[in-house]
């Protein structure tokens, strides 16, 4: 294996672990034992358990890393990239925290150590977000009167919807298809967007 193949395959790994596992539970000779490689090579990459666990988070980002970039490359008006930016944001965390079964708990345990991990990535959405509202000011669909400024509110009050999204908490009641109508107006409102846009699936 090249090096960047054997510390994926480490990564990878120690996310299967800790999944089932905990991360509490896992130690450095699982992860080494499981992967086929002995102790000595794990050590090569990898310091420590919690040095690990910050890559297996970093993994995770990165997968939804690619998926707002996809987002930004649809072929779709400004307002509706953000709308979808938020839902797949909130679907793909929630797809990430429940895939991993135990590492579920350390990840709300963990919060401000996973916060650590996710500085590079909330940079990089809020700059996303960003340039799509820069997209819509340009095109003369948005009204903003600070772009920074609501980069940082859009990011910020999705990043908080994370919990209650992932438990199902989000809007009681209401399915996600009569949710998405709700929250479409909201943005509209909120970027003083006067476009109704089209019914979309997300």
């Amino acid at each position: 294996m090249s090096i960047g193949k054997t510390r994926k395959h480490f990564v990878e790994v120690a996310r299967e672990i800790f999944a089932i596992k905990g991360y509490e539970n896992t130690t450095m000779n699982d992860i080494a034992k499981v992967s086929g490689h002995g102790r000595r090579t794990l050590y090569t990459y990898f310091r420590s358990k919690e040095e690990i666990y910050y890559a297996v988070i970093s993994n995770e980002l990165e997968g939804l890393s690619e998926k707002l970039d996809e987002v930004t490359a649809m072929n779709i008006r400004p307002e509706e990239k953000i709308l979808h930016l938020i839902y797949t944001h909130l679907t793909a965390i929630r797809e990430t925290v429940v895939r991993n079964g135990s590492l579920r708990a350390e990840f709300f345990r963990n919060i401000w150590n996973v916060e650590r991990v996710r500085k590079s990535f909330d940079a990089e959405e809020r700059s996303i977000i960003a340039r799509i509202l820069e997209e819509g000011v340009r095109k003369k669909i948005f009204h903003i009167e600070h772009i920074g400024l609501m980069a940082d509110i859009i990011h910020y009050t999705t990043k908080g919807l994370e919990v209650p999204y992932i438990y199902d908490r989000l809007g009681i009641g209401l399915t996600e298809e009569e949710s998405i109508p709700i929250v479409r107006n909201i943005i509209n409102r909120a970027l003083g967007s006067n476009l109704l846009s089209e019914q979309t699936s997300i």
